[in-house]
Formats: structure tokens, sequence, C-alpha cells
């Protein structure tokens, strides 16, 4: 008799197990992550390596390097770290409108923009302590430092998997925009219901009036885009066109993480060796190729969507960009509810101002440390 109540005590056991398992599963927190992935970067593995994540893909845009390269830093990456079940998906090659020539014929009228993402040909100014941008055609695509793929990428277009994806999961996926908004805006136009029926965007972009908060030379650096254009940031003024068409969508809730709360946040060397003491592949991997001293921007994205309470402070705001062709093309701009244009065409963002960087690099340090997740099973 003991035995019999054991074997059905076990039973009962399995069962509620493989409930909760099931239960966990059905109960993560889905995720479609849209960047101009440069390489292995916290951004995409701390929502890869978060136990309650699910990751629907990875839609590439170019924006800091071309989409191609980020096509296969993406696919490399999640090959090294056993995760090529999640798709990547080829997006834009090129911005809605803006181009490397009208950007030059913009920089003759009102002077040289300090980045310029793949369109970055000239020397860095003298002194800059950062590797120099690796500049080449659209559609070629260099050695990559932590190996070429061998995977390839999804025969879909990233807008088209987002759409898809939302209507799936109908009010559940979140879009993660680390990157110039290109296919959102794309997904937006082909389905006037595509932002409404996603969760929310949460995205990296625009600038408000950032200050150096670390007194490090990286820090001081990268602080001197921000002393004379404190309205101007790399991803909206990339395809600002993008960024307005996704910024007017009725998208159920909004989380902007402009350049500003990046200041106070270095990839230092201190914090690079704490992320990678696993041992793991994706450890190895990023303790390879990671270059140090670079603000942590598009991370600050993916850690405030996993964990909100690491906002400290934030604004509530309607937030719009500049597309005009004069001197403030790609400009943020922003307003509190009780000065807002009448006519605006917006929705109420929630701005980050101020996270919690103890907090933040703990997270960081936790996840980057993990055994990555395994692919479920189907």
């Amino acid at each position: 008799m003991k035995a019999k109540f054991m074997q059905r005590q076990l039973l009962s056991a399995l069962f509620m197990l493989g409930v909760a398992v099931t239960a966990q599963a059905e109960g993560k927190r889905k995720v479609i992550i849209d960047d101009d992935i440069g390489g292995p970067r916290g951004a995409q593995l701390m929502a890869i390596q978060s136990p309650d994540v699910e990751v629907l893909g990875i839609t590439i845009v170019s924006g800091s390097t071309w989409r191609d390269e980020n096509i296969a830093h993406a696919l490399r990456t999640l090959e090294v770290i056993g995760r090529s079940d999640i798709p990547v998906i080829p997006g834009s090659a090129f911005p809605l409108l803006n181009t490397q020539e009208a950007t030059r014929r913009w920089e003759s009228l009102y002077g040289k923009l300090v980045y310029k993402g793949a369109w970055t040909d000239e020397k860095w100014p003298d002194g800059t302590i950062q590797s120099q941008p690796n500049y080449h055609a659209h559609d070629f695509v260099p050695q990559l430092p932590e190996g070429m793929p061998h995977t390839k990428p999804s025969a879909e277009i990233a807008a088209n998997f987002m759409i898809r994806k939302v209507h799936e999961f109908p009010g559940e996926v979140t879009i993660l925009a680390t990157g110039p908004m290109t296919n959102v805006a794309l997904a937006i136009s082909l389905d006037p219901s595509f932002a409404a029926t996603a969760k929310e965007i949460v995205y990296m972009g625009g600038s408000l009036n950032p200050h150096q908060m670390l007194p490090s030379k990286s820090a001081e650096q990268f602080a001197r885009e921000y002393v004379n254009t404190p309205r101007l940031e790399f991803n909206f003024r990339w395809d600002p066109e993008a960024a307005k068409i996704a910024l007017r969508a009725p998208w159920k809730h909004i989380v902007m993480v402009p350049a500003d709360p990046s200041t106070a946040t270095e990839l230092s060397a201190r914090l690079l060796n704490d992320m990678t003491r696993s041992g793991t592949p994706l450890a190895q991997m990023v303790k390879k190729v990671t270059e140090t001293g670079f603000p942590l921007w598009d991370e600050l994205a993916t850690a405030v969507w996993l964990d909100p309470t690491l906002i400290s402070k934030s604004d509530q705001l309607y937030v719009s960009i500049d597309t005009d062709f004069g001197a403030g093309y790609g400009n943020t701009l922003s307003w509190p509810a009780a000065y807002a244009p009448p006519g605006l065409i917006a929705q109420v963002s929630t701005v980050v101002r101020e996270v919690n960087v103890a907090a933040f690099e703990k997270m960081m340090i936790r996840l980057m440390n993990l055994p990555t997740p395994p692919a479920p099973q189907p």
C-alpha cells in the first residue's frame, strides 16, 4: 500500500510539474528585436538569456552598419550560443528617404555630423580612442571577428514577419526597436492595424538634453555630440521619416529610451570582465570581440523592458521628429501635454530620463553569465 501511495504521489508531483512548466512556457513574454546589430551585444543577448522571454525573431535594419553585415553578425551570434532556432529576418537596406548623398548635401549647409553610421567614411576627429568604423559598400560583408555564419536568414521580409507575428499573438508582442525604425514604419504602412495589434513598442532613439555624467575619456568624447546638438541622435537622424511614422501610430504603450540615460553608463573593462566570467560559449564570444568604452544605449532599452523598476526618473511626453530638410533635420521634438500643438499626431510616450545604473549592471552581469536557455521543444 505504501509503495502504491508513493507512486501516486510521484505521478501527481510529475503532473503538477508538467502543468507548471507548460504554464511557464505559455506565459513567456514575447518580443521581436528589431536592430542594426553590429556584433554580439547585450541588447539582444539579455533578452535571449532571460528565462521568461520568448524571442520570436530578430529583424535586421541598416544603421550603425549595413543590413547584410548585421544579418551575418546575428546569424553567427545565434550559432555560437546554440539558438539558431530564432529566425533572423532581413529588413530594409536603406532609409525611406534619407541617403548618403542627401546627408553630404546637408553637411555642406549645416556642418559635419559627428556620427553617420554606415555612411561614416571620414576619419574620427583627432584623439578619438574608439576604433574607426569599417566603411564599405552596402552589399559587402567583411570577415567577422566572431567568425562567418553557416546558417541562412529567413526568406521572409522583416515588415511581413512583424505583421504576421503580432496577428498570431494579438496584444502579446513587444517590438523592441534598438536601431533606426525603417522596418517598423514599413510594417505600419503595410498594415494600419499593426501598431494597435502589438502589445507595445520599446525603443532606443532620440535625445532631449544629455550631459556627460562619467569622468572617463570615452564619456567625454561621446558627450561632444550633445554639447552643440542636444536634440540630435543617430537612430532618428538615419531615418527621420520612419521614426515619425512609427511615433504617429496608435500603439497601446510606448517607452522611449533616449540618449540621455546612457550617459551614466559605460561598458568598462571591469563590467565586461564581470559579464563574461562564466566561461560559456556566449561569454567567451562576447569577451573576445567586444570593444569597451561605449555607452550602453541599446542594452538600456532591453533592460527597462525586462524590468521597468530600473527606471528612476521618467516623463510623459508627446514625441515627434523634425523632418524638414533644414538645420534641425532629424532632431527630436517633445512636448508635455499642456504644451503640445493642437494638431499634433502622436501618442504619449513614457520617456526614460534616468535609470538605476547599479541595478542595471547587476542585471547584465547575471543574465550574461547564465547558461543560454535551450531552444523550445516542438
